[in-house]
């Protein structure tokens, strides 16, 4: 194939993937940290379809017993495994994912709030060629997410 000004010739740039050989537990395997404002739940409640006004509308918010307006959960979810999910460099070695929502992330009307994510290795199955990366988010030191872990393929061809 002839490269063409579309085409990139030189990989992208970003962190180095990971070596998924010889894991520990408690190693970290990433640490990011998420701005999440009210114009990224504006951009998620349109690719998602999620327009629940406790999203956008501080009464609503406030009148069902929130601090006021606050990330979907959805979007907290998935912007937690992101860090990992880049030092992979392929996310199709994550072969399971789940979290329990604990507590809201409210969204200031201006500015953002920032979402910390540490993601270590909870436990390494050489059998089965997998490690569970659990993972941390908190916003102003509370977490936001409990039991927030992801299992990942080490070796290729590990089952699904």
């Amino acid at each position: 194939m002839t490269a063409t000004s579309d085409t990139p010739t030189t990989p992208a740039t970003g962190p180095e993937p990971l070596d998924l050989t010889g894991l520990s537990i408690g190693q970290e395997l990433a640490r990011t940290r998420h701005e999440i404002s009210r114009d990224s739940l504006v951009r998620y409640a349109g690719a998602s379809g999620d327009f629940n006004p406790i999203h956008y509308n501080d009464t609503a918010a406030t009148e069902a017993g929130l601090p006021g307006v606050i990330a979907h959960g959805m979007l907290t979810m998935g912007t937690a495994l992101t860090g990992l999910l880049e030092r992979l460099g392929d996310p199709t070695l994550v072969r399971e994912y789940s979290v329990r929502f604990t507590n809201p992330v409210p969204v200031p009307a201006t500015g953002s709030v920032t979402l910390d994510v540490v993601a270590v290795v909870g436990a390494v199955d050489e059998a089965a060629g997998t490690a569970r990366a659990d993972l941390t988010a908190e916003v102003d030191g509370t977490k936001v997410l409990g039991r927030a872990r992801a299992t990942i393929a080490t070796t290729a061809g590990a089952s699904a």
